[in-house]
């Protein structure tokens, strides 16, 4: 039998009344745990929640992984590559890709009626993965992209508000082609609006059929802009641009141009240089919440001993050691700790679900990328959050503990 873990289970369910102003500085100090631990989650969650979100919005538009010309710059007016490369058949049996897709883009200037906006045309295919947009529809269905050329485009709601344009409206845009003086014109349909909430893209991207891109660029049936590269897992994505540029290079032909990998975070690093300073204000309240428990700890565990100085000395002259006596205290701060990490969970978890189902607290989207506060309440990290706080809690006390061993049991028998 455990003596030292029965005697601190005997004062941890202790009602004695003699002990209310202990029992109280003890309460405020599982309180004090209580409210830390729910903060810690909820500042896991949401900033978990906040990178899942913008990071899913921003590969919809741009995908992980760009294979594209050498040649095109950091503009969106692009150098065509062959649309059956090489490497393409092999790139499809990488481990870790989800998907490759074709892309074509060609800046242009929208006109619509007294109001004109610059926008990016991005072409895209029959093998286009449409589950992103159709998640953030607002109307519209599906551009077919069969046989014949449509000229239906998906806007942004943004851009349908700016322009006083609405699904079926038809309106004209305006291309300007290197070595040609007069812009070249073409009509389109709005046949789907969307709105993602990443402001910045949705003013920017309209959807149209490639075919039209290449036109507009005069270039042949068989060249595009590049290859978009859906992957598993985006915390791969360095690890992956290594292999899909080795794969790209190991495989050049003859006359062909020569190709490079883009990477999401290089190609948008403001975004992601963004979502790592949130990582660190993260670790920052944790340590803060950690410290501020472990501290309301210490108070009440000294509460605690000084109040037990009785019982410590009894102990001491039936003959139990130090390092006993300590270990009763560590127990039932183990047990007090536990109360406090199990009500801080229920708070958590109670404010984490009312947020991600009843959307409370709302953002303005065009500074947070999104228009209410989201919430990723993952299994993983509740245990981490809960065995690091216990395990950190507990090593603060342990210090403290050592008041036990000098306290007398000749002088704290009579101890009244």
């Amino acid at each position: 039998m455990n003596t030292e873990l029965f005697i601190a289970r005997r004062l941890f369910s202790s009602k004695e009344q003699n002990q209310r102003m202990s029992r109280r500085i003890v309460r405020l100090a599982v309180a004090g745990i209580s409210l830390g631990m729910a903060v810690m989650i909820l500042a896991v969650a949401i900033v978990t929640g906040f990178k899942q979100e913008i990071e899913g919005k921003v590969n919809g538009f741009a995908a992980q992984l760009q294979v594209v010309n050498y040649d095109s710059n950091q503009s969106y007016e692009t150098k065509p590559i062959n649309s059956q490369p090489a490497f393409l058949d092999r790139l499809h049996t990488i481990q870790g890709i989800k998907k490759v897709q074709q892309f074509a883009t060609k800046p242009g200037m929208i006109k619509a009626g007294e109001e004109i906006q610059g926008v990016i045309l991005k072409g895209i295919a029959a093998d286009f993965d449409w589950s992103f947009f159709e998640k953030n529809r607002v109307e519209g269905a599906v551009i077919q992209l069969d046989s014949v050329r449509t000229d239906d485009v998906w806007i942004s709601e943004q851009l349908s508000l700016l322009l006083k344009l609405k699904l079926g409206d038809r309106f004209r845009m305006y291309f300007l082609n290197e070595n040609e003086k007069l812009p070249r014109v073409r009509q389109f349909t709005v046949g789907g609006i969307y709105r993602t909430g990443l402001e910045e893209f949705d003013r920017m991207f309209v959807l149209v059929d490639l075919r039209h891109v290449q036109r507009l660029n005069s270039w042949g049936d068989d060249e595009i802009s590049g290859f978009e590269i859906y992957l598993d897992q985006l915390d791969e994505v360095d690890y992956m641009e290594y292999e899909v540029r080795g794969l790209v290079l190991s495989v050049l032909e003859e006359n062909a141009p020569l190709m490079r990998v883009v990477n999401v975070k290089q190609k948008f690093p403001y975004i992601f240089d963004w979502l790592n300073l949130l990582d660190m204000n993260v670790w920052i309240i944790l340590t803060l919440m950690v410290l501020v428990a472990g501290f309301n700890m210490i108070s009440g565990l000294l509460v605690i001993i000084l109040e037990r100085t009785r019982m410590i000395g009894i102990l001491k002259s039936m003959g139990a050691a130090n390092a006993n006596i300590r270990k009763v205290f560590l127990y039932l701060s183990a047990f007090l700790v536990g109360e406090g990490l199990l009500w801080g969970n229920l708070l958590g978890l109670l404010l984490g679900w009312a947020q991600h189902y009843g959307e409370i607290i709302h953002l303005d989207p065009a500074s947070y990328y999104v228009d209410t506060v989201p919430v990723n309440l993952v299994f993983s990290h509740l245990v981490l959050l809960n065995i690091g706080a216990m395990l950190v809690t507990l090593l603060m006390l342990v210090g403290p503990s050592y008041l036990v061993g000098r306290i007398s049991p000749e002088k704290t028998i009579r101890f009244e």
